[in-house]
């Protein structure tokens, strides 16, 4: 078991740019693949940004390429998100994930453990 707890959202521009951060209860945080999903208002849950145990691979949904980086940091047990030029549409509630040992892939009937989210607002 691994508890997520995500923090950072908030209300900003279109144009601004913010940072989630997910923090991990267990000492084995470098064992899990982690990632991201969100959903808007309405609409599914869809797969964000994945990275594996040690950092090195990184994985993200069309939407975010070129805008979106996630990052670890295995000493903290914390995960990051870092979102720039963020869009109206980039609006929902982000969930951090995780699955231990390997990346799962996009489905996020594949991983196993959630946080709880924390909203992100973007106006216009």
């Amino acid at each position: 078991q691994v508890h997520l707890v995500e923090s950072g959202g908030g209300l900003v521009q279109a144009g601004d740019s913010l940072t989630l951060s997910c923090v991990a209860s267990r000492r084995t945080f470098s064992a899990y693949a982690m990632g991201w999903f969100r959903q808007g208002s309405g609409k599914e849950r869809d797969f964000v940004a994945a990275i594996n145990r040690a950092g090195s691979t990184t994985y993200y949904a069309d939407s975010g390429k070129g805008r979106f980086t996630i990052s670890r940091d295995n000493t903290k047990n914390t995960v990051y998100l870092q979102m720039n030029s963020l869009k109206p549409e980039d609006t929902a509630i982000y969930y951090c994930v995780a699955e231990l040992d390997r990346y799962p892939g996009r489905d996020k009937n594949d991983w196993p453990y959630w946080g709880q989210g924390t909203q992100v607002t973007v106006s216009s």
